[in-house]
């Protein structure tokens, strides 16, 4: 896989350590504080792909609150970094009787134990503003997935003017006791010319998030593109964008 320059900002530093005690701190109170402001974005996530077929692998997978909602003939599999978020988890997994959860795994995603090409569709929501190494986490989403798969980003991404960019960057020095970086370009994640971008979507709650598409090519097929609109990672597009509707 060919690697590509970042653009943009250095990032703030998020050490593996202060993530797994953010979340750990997280863990009891998540379904009912940040999992309510991004129910929309995961629940418009589900449904897309649950238009596909297949294996899943869900990044990020949390306190499984996502896992009631895929569709039964598809098999999923989640990774977490926290064991307290895994533990919850598997709780729900059991509560509610899903049969269609294969694995439950404590993973970094940096480093996925899994052989190239495995999954169908790979999703990482509301991740990658967490992970300390994103760059690292991206090419590893795309190993994962078969060619002709999709993998799917769910995030927010910074903005660099405006009264939201001057907010964004005055939080990023709190990142490691929030557990997420404020200041997050979308330029970070477009490094993988076997991933091309074929659709964006803004996501409620006033468009903080946006659902990236991502189609896996053939090894030497694809090129890594991007919109004016979401950053200048890359330019001379082969593949005209959709935007879809928030």
């Amino acid at each position: 896989m060919k690697e590509q320059p970042l653009a943009g900002n250095k990032l703030v530093d998020m050490k593996e350590e202060a993530v797994r005690r953010a979340y750990a701190r997280w863990a009891p109170i998540y379904d009912m504080t940040f999992g309510v402001i991004a129910d929309y974005g995961r629940s418009r996530t589900v449904d897309a792909i649950n238009q596909r077929s297949g294996s899943v692998l869900e990044v990020g997978v949390g306190t499984g609150i996502s896992l009631p909602r895929y569709k039964s003939d598809l098999r999923i599999t989640g990774v977490d970094l926290s064991p307290e978020m895994l533990a919850k988890a598997r709780e729900r997994v059991a509560e509610k009787g899903i049969t269609n959860v294969e694995a439950l795994r404590e993973m970094d995603a940096s480093a996925l134990e899994f052989e190239d090409g495995t999954f169908d569709i790979v999703v990482a929501m509301y991740v990658m503003t967490v992970v300390p190494d994103p760059v690292k986490v991206m090419r590893e989403l795309s190993r994962v997935c078969k060619p002709g798969g999709e993998v799917i980003i769910v995030n927010h991404f910074s903005q660099e003017h405006g009264i939201r960019g001057h907010l964004e960057r005055g939080l990023a020095r709190f990142a490691e006791a929030l557990g997420w970086r404020p200041e997050f370009p979308v330029d970070t994640i477009m490094v993988c010319d076997d991933l091309e971008l074929v659709a964006e979507q803004p996501l409620q709650p006033f468009g903080l998030f946006t659902m990236l598409r991502f189609a896996k090519t053939e090894p030497g097929t694809g090129m890594m593109i991007s919109k004016p609109g979401l950053g200048s990672a890359a330019a001379g597009s082969r593949v005209q964008v959709q935007d879809m509707p928030a």
